[in-house]
């Protein structure tokens, strides 16, 4: 693989990652993701382009509005770079194939749900619904082994986190999303996204009560857990299984 292509990727991580702030911060507003463009949520000023290059951006402005000074939030560069990030990982190791398509979708059902998720503690169904479709679509394409796999990926993930919701666990739209993750999945990576997702969440969990920043009992988002324990499944599922069979041989 030439180096224009992962530079490309993540050139265009970096901008679709600035489009996915707003979708995530626009959509469980209801507002629309195309009108009014872009501007200052306290003085309505409308962005220049100066004022939408990635990342940049943000550091050259000390994360502050250029006109009123207002601080800006920090989900704004912290998207754009995941999300230039992460497709740069997906093309590293995928390449240019169907299974790096999904790869790609992946990411960015994840990005815009971490979003949503960390500011209003949701996660929208039109994301979904639009995410949905697509992927199904995809794995029926490039199948990352049986159907039966990926059917059974979908049943397993939704219903773990459906049991857990019943009991005030989880939110429905964690259960959706999950289920979604799994078609993409199968079985049984689905299972390392969910451990995953429960290990890494617990953890920070734990660190945010120490630190006080978070209270016992608090609601928190779990949604970007299970993105991001579906991601480290997605590249690494098949890896940790053999790692993990080897200790018993």
């Amino acid at each position: 693989m030439t180096l224009i292509i992962p530079i490309y990727a993540l050139i265009c991580g970096l901008l679709l990652g600035s489009f996915y702030n707003v979708v995530g911060l626009r959509v469980p507003a209801g507002e629309s993701i195309v009108h009014p463009p872009s501007h200052c949520t306290k003085c309505g000023t409308r962005l220049k382009p100066r004022d939408l290059v990635p990342v940049l951006s943000f550091l050259l402005s000390r994360g502050r509005c250029r006109h009123c000074g207002i601080k800006l939030s920090g989900l704004y560069p912290l998207g754009e770079l995941l999300t230039g990030l992460l497709f740069l990982w997906v093309v590293l190791q995928e390449g240019i194939s169907g299974r790096g398509m999904i790869g790609l979708l992946l990411v960015s059902l994840a990005v815009i749900v971490t979003v949503a998720d960390m500011k209003y503690m949701l996660i929208p169904n039109k994301v979904l619904l639009f995410f949905t479709p697509i992927l199904l679509a995809m794995v029926l394409l490039f199948p990352d082994g049986s159907l039966w796999s990926h059917l059974a990926g979908a049943a397993v993930g939704g219903g773990i986190p459906l049991l857990l919701a019943l009991f005030g666990g989880m939110g429905m739209g964690d259960v959706k999303l999950f289920a979604l993750c799994g078609w993409v999945l199968g079985v049984p990576n689905v299972l390392i996204a969910f451990l995953a997702a429960c290990t890494m969440g617990t953890v920070v969990y734990g660190l945010l009560i120490l630190c006080g920043i978070v209270r016992r009992r608090q609601p928190v988002p779990f949604g970007p857990w299970l993105a991001a324990g579906a991601l480290l499944a997605y590249g690494y599922g098949s890896t940790m299984i053999s790692g993990y069979l080897s200790l018993w041989n």
